[in-house]
């Protein structure tokens, strides 16, 4: 037994089947990541900022009825302890009519949504997305039941299947002159091929709901989860209602296309990894400092790769924006600075979303959502005054701002939480890719007068001298040692 009370070899178990779907997500991941940039490479060369700003207007807000498509439903039925099949079943046409109506409600608010953005033209663009909450209505617990099963081998297939096809669809529309509803079909075709192999996969067939089956702590548990949701999606879509009102379609399509670039990548890269974090969080949720520590080696883990890429975009935006976007792109370099460096400090405190999930502390969650998006919502209006760099700038500064908040919620909720650990790795880590960014900034300056491909290989080099000389830190080489010992586990797994 563990001081925790619970059976050594069932969490040694567990954490085996962790390092496992770590390293499948990785891959697959890894794959998705390629396939998604090359999207933004080359869509961004067959259509018009005006065309990324209207499809950007359309998601902002016919994206809220996703939020209530799930209702918080996928989460509850990960987190919990139980699930019976009947309770799945339930959950399943609960899901599935609140996707019906969802669709139905964008249709006919369509012409509502075109006339606040005073953009005709996104009538029927918004129409044709609606059919979108239907499939993933249909689709939320097909997902969840792979997720809560940790077959994440499953959910890697799916999404970098998915991601493919949708690509594809949307690269030859795009050739053949459809414009913006080459994005439209992106998405359409994207979550109808999650729906089919999801289905496929899951090897459950959903059977008719049964009166009587209880399931009031996962609407409880839904209803904390869809309003915290909903709190997170007014703050992570102000920035685009804000320029869309006020710059238009054309400045707004020129801030979407860097925010894609690295706020969308990192959370696919964040969203598998939770995927793997939260059910097994969820299961040592009563295991006492063996949950505290795979937090602990989560964020570590996020701080010496993601974060590391995050650093390197935020020194070399302008470089980088060259190289994937195209010369026509090149205001929009210091936006996509300015969001990788907000996107290290939002990867570096993501560790806390996990928390709140996994110790079904979603109250608490919506309360930090709450405040956090107030901060925000705050700094993008007075950033707006100077411009679509000073909304980017407002994004930075509430990223600043609200991570010691959501520590102080958990705190608050979680009474043995070691809350030094977190808040000192996060300090460090942030340290650290702050010199990094400031060496590659170095490096593209150097390298000035040889061409972006040059300036972005000086600026990854400068990179990897920042973090190999760190390992004089202590502090920094004991997070080295976590992640060899990580990737000794993923070694012995493959044997």
């Amino acid at each position: 037994m563990d001081p925790a009370g619970e059976p050594v070899n069932a969490l040694q178990g567990l954490g085996r089947r962790a390092v496992r779907g770590a390293t499948v997500t990785a891959v697959g991941q890894f794959g998705r990541i390629l396939v998604q940039t090359l999207s933004v490479v080359v869509l961004a060369r067959l259509l018009t900022p005006n065309e990324y700003g209207l499809f950007a207007m359309v998601l902002a807000v016919a994206g809220i009825a996703e939020i209530f498509r799930d209702f918080g439903l996928s989460q509850a039925a990960v987190q919990a302890r139980s699930l019976s099949k009947e309770q799945r079943d339930l959950l399943f046409w609960i899901n599935s009519s609140i996707g019906a109506v969802l669709a139905l409600l964008v249709f006919f608010g369509s012409w509502a949504i075109a006339g606040f953005f005073r953009h005709p033209e996104l009538l029927p663009l918004v129409q044709g997305v609606s059919v979108i909450f239907l499939l993933n209505g249909i689709t939320t617990q097909f997902r969840a039941s792979l997720t809560r099963s940790l077959r994440f081998t499953a959910l890697a297939v799916n999404d970098f299947v998915s991601t493919v096809a949708g690509l594809a669809t949307a690269i030859v529309l795009a050739l053949l002159g459809f414009g913006v509803w080459a994005l439209v079909f992106q998405v359409m075709v994207q979550a109808l091929v999650v729906l089919v192999l999801s289905a496929g996969m899951c090897r459950w067939i959903p059977g008719p709901p049964r009166r009587g089956t209880e399931i009031r702590s996962f609407l409880t548990f839904g209803w904390h989860m869809v309003a915290a949701q909903m709190v997170t999606y007014v703050g992570n879509n102000a920035d685009t209602v804000t320029i869309g009102l006020v710059f238009g379609a054309a400045p707004l399509g020129n801030y979407n296309r860097p925010y894609q670039l690295v706020m969308n990548i990192a959370n696919q890269l964040r969203s598998p990894i939770s995927n793997v974090a939260i059910p097994v969080l969820s299961r040592l949720q009563d295991a006492g400092y063996r949950y505290w520590e795979f937090a602990r080696v989560g964020q570590v883990a996020l701080g010496y790769t993601l974060v590391v890429a995050l650093a390197l975009a935020t020194g070399a935006a302008l470089p980088v924006t060259n190289i994937l976007l195209g010369p026509k792109w090149l205001a929009s370099a210091p936006i996509l600075s300015m969001l990788a460096a907000a996107a290290i400090f939002q990867t570096l405190a993501y560790f806390g979303y996990w928390i709140y999930v996994s110790k079904g502390i979603t109250k608490a969650l919506f309360q930090f959502n709450l405040v956090g998006v107030a901060v925000k919502v705050v700094c993008l209006v007075i950033g707006a005054f100077w411009g679509v760099n000073g909304v980017a700038a407002g994004y930075l500064i509430s990223t600043l701002l609200k991570w010691p908040l959501s520590l102080y919620w958990i705190a608050r909720s979680v009474s043995n939480m070691p809350i030094r650990v977190f808040v000192v790795g996060f300090l460090r880590m942030s340290l650290l890719a702050g010199l990094a960014a400031g060496g590659a900034f170095l490096g593209t300056l150097w390298a000035g007068n040889f061409g972006s491909w040059v300036q972005c290989f000086a600026a990854l080099g400068v990179v990897m001298f920042v973090y190999a000389a760190s390992a004089t830190v202590p502090a920094v080489r004991r997070d080295m040692a976590d992640l060899v010992s990580a990737a000794s586990k993923i070694r012995r797994e493959r044997k």
